[in-house]
């Protein structure tokens, strides 16, 4: 399953999703994890009441099944939940990606929570026979 993180510095989960320049995205599984890119966002992404602003995101994101984030907007949280992504608030500001994806590996190898089993089979459905 691929995971995004909105990031300032490629470490820390540190940017609000609407505005933020840079989103990386690894693939997890119980295996471990793997970097897969970092996806680059340009222009007044600060600009509040633009919900055009999110569509490059929302595109890029498209096979991602979680995107973990330091704060959303109910509108963006909105938009990714109808596309099948669900959005997580970092458990506290500057909350470091490698420490949340040994955790997913960690959860993946044991009893994933309901939530987490249903994205699962949504990501599961979604590749091609």
């Amino acid at each position: 399953m691929k995971i995004a993180f909105t990031t300032n510095d490629l470490v820390h989960i540190d940017a609000h999703f609407g505005w933020a320049k840079k989103i990386v995205v690894y693939e997890v599984t119980p295996n471990g994890y793997e970097f897969l890119e970092t996806l680059e966002f340009f222009g007044n992404l600060q600009e509040d009441g633009n919900e055009d602003k999110l569509v490059p995101k929302l595109n890029a994101l498209s096979d991602c099944t979680i995107v973990y984030v330091s704060a959303i907007g109910g509108s963006a949280a909105a938009r990714l939940i109808q596309r099948n992504i669900t959005p997580i608030k970092a458990r506290f500001e500057e909350e470091k990606i490698d420490e949340v994806l040994n955790k997913f590996v960690k959860l993946l190898n044991s009893n994933p929570p309901p939530w987490l089993r249903k994205a699962l089979r949504t990501d599961l459905a979604t590749l091609p026979n």
